[in-house]
């Protein structure tokens, strides 16, 4: 996959996170996609890291994304609260 998808895959994994962990502020295009770009590379490495096997396609990219990205909102949330 080239850059342009992995910014649309970022943007969506950051839009669908946030809106799933409940983020009520907006906060913009670019901190939106770097969420979702960093939920990716973790996401990533947690499938990798319980052997499940790698992402194939577009939805499935998608979806490791989004579960990355969750988890990173909730880490962050978490330290805001501190």
């Amino acid at each position: 996959m080239d850059a342009f998808w992995w910014l649309i895959i970022g943007l969506l994994a950051g839009s669908i996170s946030g809106w799933v962990v409940g983020v009520r502020s907006v906060q913009g295009c670019l901190p939106t996609i770097a969420v979702g770009i960093v939920g990716g590379l973790v996401g990533g490495w947690l499938v990798d890291q319980m052997a499940l096997g790698r992402a194939q396609g577009f939805v499935g990219a998608l979806v490791v994304a989004t579960l990355g990205a969750i988890v990173v909102r909730i880490v962050l949330r978490a330290l805001e609260q501190r």
